[in-house]
């Protein structure tokens, strides 16, 4: 029996060597598919978020946005905080990593209507830098959340893989305000988000 075919604990070698670029690829899937029905959707510039238009829309998205990047800073507090890197706070309680994960949800789920709103009403558009910053890091926004789940989820990864993740997913979020909602609040007078 070859090396790659011996059974090992949960199959064979090339068998889970399948699994972790299976795993590997959900991520990537993910951004090429908003990607791709960004840009195929035709935009509908009238649609409305909670019922605004326009302006009013590109308004509550960015204060939506600033929201949605507060709760991605507490995440990261939250996190240091697990792991014992906030100087002067020792060990986090146990209900801390309980506080993470409502946190985290709340802050996917905030996401959610806002990315409807940027996909249906503009698409993905690359017609300057910063739309196109915008655009791209959104994409991106959901295949590094889905990449944070999957390493959360497998616990036999080196240490450093999720801190990179959760890092990545704070980034990413940090990216797309400053692309949108930042821009918008600084300069209130943005023609699109």
């Amino acid at each position: 029996m070859a090396d790659d075919e011996r059974p090992m604990r949960g199959g064979t070698r090339r068998g889970q060597a399948v699994r972790v670029v299976l795993w590997a690829l959900l991520p990537v899937a993910t951004v090429v598919g908003v990607y791709w029905f960004g840009r195929a959707h035709t935009p509908a510039y009238a649609t409305s978020l909670f019922g605004t238009r326009f302006g009013d829309a590109q308004q509550l998205k960015a204060e939506l946005g600033t929201a949605l990047l507060g709760l991605a800073l507490i995440q990261l507090l939250l996190a240091l905080w697990l792991y014992g890197r906030l100087p002067g706070l020792g060990t986090a309680p146990r209900p801390v990593g309980r506080i993470h994960r409502l946190v985290g949800l709340a802050a996917f789920l905030l996401s959610l209507p806002i990315a409807r709103h940027c996909l249906v009403a503009y698409g993905v558009e690359l017609t300057d830098a910063r739309t196109a910053l915008h655009s791209l890091s959104g994409c991106f926004l959901y295949g590094a959340f889905v990449a944070k789940v999957i390493v959360v989820r497998h616990r036999r990864l080196p240490g450093w893989v999720l801190p990179v993740a959760g890092g990545t997913l704070v980034l990413t979020i940090a990216l797309v305000w400053y692309s949108a909602a930042f821009w918008y609040l600084d300069t209130s007078n943005a023609p699109g988000l």
